[in-house]
């Protein structure tokens, strides 16, 4: 009886030992931290990281506890957004293997930002809870969207032609969310700062509200880690070794819509996080899905939360919203993968 062996997800890639790997993931959570402390320090007040850590132990003044105090739930939104959106992208590009793969490029936050807009102005709808769902449910409908159109023609959905739907799509979603809100005033000055994509007006509510949306959505990707791998062989293969294709594909993709539209409704759209973390981890270590993805999680939340501070900084005592920042820094990647990788798939 013939034995079918599952290839091993790293065979195209030098392998890298587990405990480079693991210390490479607490080193990565260590940077996480020391970002973190930054954005608790600095802002239009600066406190220096030892009153920072002196608030920790009641131990300051309540002029830096209050400034400190005030800096953690944005802190903590920004590590959440940042891993969830980082997920989404490293989910939707294992799920299609294409490179360019991201939630802003494909236009999934479009469509999330387009659905909690139409909501708001036209189904007077308030509640976190309600604008979570509606968000989640526009992310859907635009990835499905977007990979029909994406797939016609000759050659079925192809990277580029993914990108080219997805950015002619996002342009046609922002038009439409400033047709909307252009004309209502009050959704206007509300949003204003939202269409951009910050993590400013965090509170302890919001977080309290979007948390357990983006575990959910975490677990699900987490869980699809070895399918993923599959897909990465070749449907065809995948199906081979007993992997059911379409439902992983299905599942994969589920999640990482509940963490795009989640994240889109709480922080508003924020591009490129998705394709810049996932591209960085894998380079790190390979494409083991089961390495790349808490790699992922934990540098996306670096990532945005570096953002964060850096907007804050160099505009002082004005602010630059994060989605600004994100856009600085990712373009220039797009760029590079486009000409490298030939947007070949994965």
């Amino acid at each position: 009886m013939t034995t079918v062996t599952r290839p091993s997800p790293d065979a195209a890639t030098p392998r890298r030992p587990a405990k480079s790997r693991a210390a490479g993931l607490v080193a990565s959570g260590v940077v996480l931290l020391a970002l973190c402390l930054c954005s608790l320090a600095f802002g239009v007040r600066s406190v220096s990281i030892e009153d920072v850590l002196a608030v920790a132990g009641g131990q300051v003044d309540t002029v830096s506890q209050a400034a400190v105090s005030a800096r953690i739930p944005r802190t903590v939104l920004a590590v959440l957004i940042g891993a969830a959106l980082a997920l989404s992208g490293a989910a939707m590009q294992a799920v299609t293997r294409n490179p360019l793969a991201d939630p802003g490029i494909l236009g999934v936050s479009g469509g999330a930002a387009l659905a909690v807009v139409v909501g708001l102005a036209f189904f007077g709808l308030a509640t976190p809870y309600a604008l979570i769902t509606v968000a989640i449910v526009g992310a859907a409908v635009a990835a499905v969207f977007v990979y029909a159109v994406g797939s016609l023609g000759r050659g079925g959905a192809t990277p580029l032609k993914l990108a080219l739907a997805g950015a002619a799509i996002s342009a046609a979603f922002a038009s439409v969310t400033s047709a909307v809100l252009l004309p209502r005033a009050d959704v206007m000055e509300a949003f204003r700062f939202w269409q951009i994509g910050g993590v400013g007006g965090a509170t302890w509510d919001r977080i309290g509200i979007v948390a357990p949306v983006l575990a959910v959505g975490a677990l699900i990707v987490f869980l699809t880690a070895r399918g993923m791998d599959s897909l990465a062989l070749g449907d065809d293969v995948a199906a081979g070794l007993g992997e059911d294709v379409a439902r992983t594909r299905l599942v994969a993709s589920t999640g990482a819509v509940v963490l795009c539209g989640a994240a889109t409704a709480v922080a508003g759209p924020i591009a490129f996080v998705g394709l810049v973390i996932p591209h960085l981890c894998r380079l790190l270590v390979g494409p083991d899905q089961r390495w790349v993805l808490p790699f992922t999680a934990v540098l996306g939340a670096a990532l945005l939360v570096a953002a964060d501070v850096v907007g804050r900084l160099i505009a002082r005592p004005e602010e630059i919203e994060v989605g600004i920042v994100t856009a600085l820094i990712g373009a220039p990647v797009f760029i590079w993968i486009v000409r490298k990788q030939r947007v070949r798939e994965l």
